[in-house]
This record gives C-alpha cells, sequence and structure tokens, in this order.
C-alpha cells in the first residue's frame, strides 16, 4: 500500500478511534465513582484511561506527521514548523491538555468549575499533572521527531501506570483527610 493510502487510512482510524474515545470517556467518568471502592480495579481503569487518551495522541501526532512529510500541506507555509521544533509544539501541547483536564475533571467532580476550589484542585493535581505531563511530552516530542520506538512507547505505558498508582493514592488520601 502507498504512504498517501496509508496516511488516508491512519486519518480514519484516528476519527474512529476519537469517537470511540468520547464513548469511552464518558462511561469512564460515569462509573468513576463506583470503581473507586476497589483499588485494584481503579488503577486499572484509570490506567486503561491513560492508555487510550496517550493512544490517540499518538495516533493523530503520526497522523499529522505523515501529512506534511508526503506534501498534503503544499500551499502552506508553515506546516513543517511544529516536525521543526518539537520540543516547543510538545510543551505547549502537554501543557494545554493538562490544564483542560483538570478543569474538566473538577467541572465533573463538583458539577462547575468554583474559582475557590480551583487552586486546591490544581494543587491536588500537580504530582500527577508533572507524571502524566512527563509522559504526554515525550509521545509528543518522540512523535513529531520520528523518533519513537517500541522501548519508547513502553517506556511512556510505564509512566502512565505510574501515574495511575499516585493518581488512586491521592484520591484516597483525599478521602481519608475528608472523612478523618
Amino acid at each position: 500500500m502507498d504512504a498517501k493510502k496509508t496516511t488516508m487510512l491512519l486519518g480514519l482510524a484516528f476519527l474512529v478511534f476519537l469517537a470511540l474515545s468520547y464513548v469511552q470517556n464518558v462511561l469512564f467518568f460515569n462509573i468513576l465513582g463506583d470503581v473507586l471502592a476497589n483499588q485494584f480495579l481503579a488503577v486499572v481503569m484509570l490506567f486503561t484511561n491513560n492508555v487510550l487518551v496517550i493512544s490517540l495522541i499518538l495516533l493523530g501526532m503520526t497522523f499529522y506527521v505523515n501529512l506534511v512529510i508526503l506534501d498534503f500541506f503544499k500551499r502552506e507555509k508553515y506546516a513543517h514548523i511544529v516536525l521543526e521544533h518539537p520540543r516547543t509544539f510538545a510543551i505547549v501541547f502537554t501543557i494545554m491538555i493538562l490544564f483542560l483536564s483538570i478543569l474538566r475533571g473538577s467541572n465533573l467532580i463538583y458539577g462547575g468549575i468554583s474559582i475557590e476550589v480551583l487552586p486546591i484542585i490544581l494543587l491536588v493535581s500537580v504530582p500527577i499533572g508533572i507524571v502524566e505531563g512527563y509522559g504526554i511530552y515525550l509521545t509528543i516530542k518522540k512523535t513529531l521527531s520520528r523518533e519513537m520506538t517500541m522501548k519508547s512507547l513502553v517506556s511512556i505505558y510505564v509512566i502512565f501506570l505510574m501515574a495511575a498508582i499516585m493518581e488512586v493514592i491521592f484520591i484516597n488520601l483525599l478521602i481519608w483527610t475528608a472523612t478523618g
């Protein structure tokens, strides 16, 4: 199969998995409260969610890289700028994803975003955000610079496993502190 057909199939797969991830995300947040009662199940669910998210980012970035390399953006003047500066784009994209994730999580948990509660949410989210942010950053940077290997992918997934374990520990500490 030629590269252009492969790229188009990659884009189609990205769209299909994006729709499926929306359904998974809705289901995930609907059953999250029930899952948190079982520590092992909570780690598995959070890790699975993280793997799906990072895999979707990897798929989307790979699609973009292929579009640029195969000159789908011939008339675009700055199409290669993201590939020429993968570190900068990875940092900006990671910060954007983490911030939106925190806002979404606080919106779901508290039923709305309260300015008074937001600093506490951000403070609690910092350790997990650093670990997850590093995993997101590595994924984007390695994909855009075309350095992604199986070893890199396994190390990224291990980072997200550690983040899931940390998240369950922090949630339990918050519950224990609130009730104790």
